[in-house]
């Protein structure tokens, strides 16, 4: 059983200790992570090399837990994803308190002649609750499902502009449904995960197919690209993201996919044709230019075999015959969409852009999915707090 909430004494003792130390959060981050090192060496194996990204996101974390400490019901579930997701790092109940400690030292080197008994003894409390929500899941998780899965690589073809297109083949079944999002960690780069979409619906095989592109600096998208090949082993973290099929109810859907967002979709209408589904979608595929349409081929060929699917596509920075402009654009000529569901999928900018477009068209939040645009787990869309209207959450 999860702790008590935290009364409203010790919201506000945790929310003012936060304000006065986040003008140093940069300096609080390294020294926390210094001195959590140097105190518990065997916890150093849990996280990446580089560090860089790990510190921003303990940063985050902090926050979000911070802002959600008066709404028990999302804290659990904000601290729920957390806990699962921590299984594939190797995080153990053992670890939890090591860290409660070395943040806490952390927070009072920050926060000087403020760090009071009572505020320490606040956050005390509250991160025992964030902890004890997270070991809850975790041991939950852990009666249900692995916490990772190894697979092969079995397939691996270049499509160019640096976009691959790799197959992998789990050693044991991996259950998820069409839509959904999966972490990978490569065997180049430990304990760094990112996370790509199946461009499939589940097979009966147990294989994925991922449309991966080669980013700049990015180490884990440029080893998978450029240095995999058929044979190597990759690690899978469970499914994680809520954009399925099971969240349309019964309206049409509008689907917008830009590069190689076109994945997560590329699943979803295949689910539909697997479920003999009845409903019309309109697919909007996006590019800079006619070459880089990543998949429309594919797309158009689904068509022509269903009656229910219609594909247009939009280049942005070429002229061509045919529709020019961004995809959100586009889509504003092609509405009303007020009646449709919606599944976005591409560059953050673009989904923002097509997100706007549907809501001024009459689309409610509750009817616009995507996943989220920076980290997955910090970022997850929660439950409608009952502080806040629903559009302020979702």
């Amino acid at each position: 059983m999860a702790p008590p909430p935290l009364t409203a004494r010790e919201i506000s003792l945790v929310r003012a200790g936060l304000a006065v130390v986040e003008p140093h959060a940069a300096d609080l981050t390294v020294y926390f992570y210094t001195i959590l090192f140097a105190r518990y060496p065997q916890v150093r194996e849990l996280f990446p090399d580089n560090m860089d990204g790990q510190r921003d996101r303990l940063l985050r974390g902090l926050l979000r837990i911070v802002d959600l400490v008066d709404d028990p019901e999302n804290l659990v579930r904000f601290c729920t994803l957390l806990g699962r997701d921590h299984r594939k790092f190797g995080a153990l109940e053992g670890h939890y308190p090591a860290v409660g400690e070395c943040l806490l030292d952390s927070l009072a080197r920050y926060a000087g002649a403020a760090w009071t008994a009572e505020v320490e003894a606040a956050w005390s409390r509250a991160y025992t609750t964030a902890a004890r929500v997270m070991m809850l899941a975790a041991a939950d998780d852990t009666r249900l499902r692995p916490a990772t899965w190894a697979a092969q690589i079995v397939r691996h073809e270049h499509h160019g502009h640096g976009i691959a297109e790799i197959t992998v083949r789990t050693d044991v079944p991996y259950a998820y449904e069409a839509g959904q999002y999966v972490s990978m960690q490569t065997p180049w780069q430990r304990r760094a995960w990112r996370q790509y979409s199946p461009a499939n619906a589940p097979r009966a095989d147990s294989s994925l197919t991922f449309h991966i592109r080669a980013v700049p600096g990015g180490r884990v998208s440029n080893a998978l690209v450029h240095r995999a090949a058929v044979g190597d082993i990759v690690t899978l973290g469970p499914p994680q993201g809520d954009m399925t099929l099971a969240a349309a109810g019964d309206r049409d859907l509008v689907c917008v996919a830009g590069g190689t967002g076109l994945a997560p979709i590329r699943a979803l209408l295949e689910q539909a044709a697997l479920s003999d589904m009845r409903r019309y979608v309109d697919l909007f595929v996006g590019a800079r230019t006619a070459e880089e349409l990543y998949g429309l081929d594919d797309m158009l060929r689904m068509a022509q075999r269903h009656y229910w699917l219609s594909v247009r596509a939009a280049v942005s920075h070429q002229h061509i015959a045919g529709r020019e402009g961004t995809l959100p654009q586009v889509l504003r000529e092609f509405g009303p969409w007020g009646q449709h569901e919606a599944f976005l999928c591409g560059p953050p900018g673009m989904v923002t852009a097509a997100a706007r477009i549907l809501r001024n068209d009459g689309v409610p939040e509750a009817r616009i999915h995507h996943d989220p645009l920076t980290d997955p787990v910090l970022t997850a869309p929660l439950a409608p707090s009952r502080h806040q209207p629903e559009s302020e959450y979702l």
